[in-house]
């Protein structure tokens, strides 16, 4: 157990970058916490740490050694949960972030809350991207690639976006049949949050993908005034299905080009590597996965 006691401290000091912040964390001095690391470095006959008076850095050495402890650590805490009578009931307050565009996953969220009515959902919607361990999230529902190796991941599925347009945008100024034709048309753009830049549409000709350098009449950072200016006819706009299937559905946004569309759009859930599955994180990506794109 001393042992367990001592990766704990290491890996609280990594991820912190402080003796005395992880000491904080821990309810201990950052004194006892730099005499543990001193005493790990010396069996293990490495460097964990660059210290210098303004900063600490992991080694080489230290990254390679963070991954095994989390490893470590979460077969621990695993092995711990399958031994506790509490694996059979999940419960509690379950802390999720979400992208702004996630209050159209509001639907399959609410079915969770009424399949699970013990667990509390605690929902932050934002684009900005969050430091998962720093801020206590137990999951995080993101699009595209995982890029932090601290974090866990599974996917819930792929989609493919929709171009749309009002009914009467089309009468007025025609219905594209080819992705050239998108140049004469006035273009409703997303740009993301964290890079400035321009979504790209993922147009494809047969197996081939098309860049097309689309004109810009309006950008937006949330997809949601995307949606409201394509239902009041100020242009076409590429967005997510789930953002839009109730006004396709409804006859107010016509999809087109649907042939000309790749697979693009993944949805991941995210949680700290160091933590084993809980009941109610289990739950609720088991649930995710099996609901969020079912027909």
């Amino acid at each position: 157990m001393d042992k367990l006691g001592t990766l704990g401290i290491f890996i609280q000091v990594a991820e912190v970058g402080s003796f005395i912040a992880a000491g904080h964390r821990l309810g201990i001095s950052g004194s006892a916490v730099g005499k543990a690391i001193g005493r790990l470095e010396d069996e293990l006959g490495v460097r964990l740490f660059n210290r210098s008076t303004r900063s600490m850095a992991l080694t080489e050495e230290g990254s390679f050694f963070l991954e095994a402890c989390w490893r470590i650590q979460s077969e621990y805490e695993e092995a711990q949960s399958r031994l506790s009578s509490s694996q059979t009931v999940p419960r509690g307050q379950l802390r999720v972030s979400l992208p702004l565009a996630g209050m159209l996953l509001m639907p399959t969220l609410s079915a969770f809350m009424t399949a699970y009515p013990e667990i509390n959902l605690d929902l932050d919607f934002t684009d900005r991207l969050v430091d998962v361990i720093e801020e206590g999230f137990d999951a995080v529902i993101r699009t595209g690639e995982v890029r932090d190796t601290r974090l866990m991941s599974r996917k819930l599925g792929t989609f493919k976006h929709r171009i749309v347009a009002s009914p009467d945008y089309l009468q007025a100024y025609g219905h594209p049949k080819m992705p050239e034709d998108l140049l004469r048309h006035r273009c409703l753009h997303h740009r993301f949050a964290n890079s400035g830049k321009l979504e790209p549409w993922p147009l494809i000709r047969g197996e081939g993908e098309m860049k097309l350098d689309l004109p810009v009449t309006t950008v937006a950072s949330t997809l949601e005034p995307l949606i409201y200016l394509a239902e009041r006819s100020f242009g076409i706009a590429c967005l997510p299905p789930f953002a839009v299937a109730s006004e396709i559905a409804e006859g107010k946004l016509i999809s087109l080009l649907g042939d000309h569309l790749a697979d693009t759009g993944t949805f991941r859930v995210l949680w700290p590597t160091n933590r084993y599955l809980s009941p109610k994180v289990r739950a609720f990506v088991d649930y995710m996965a099996a609901n969020l794109f079912a027909e």
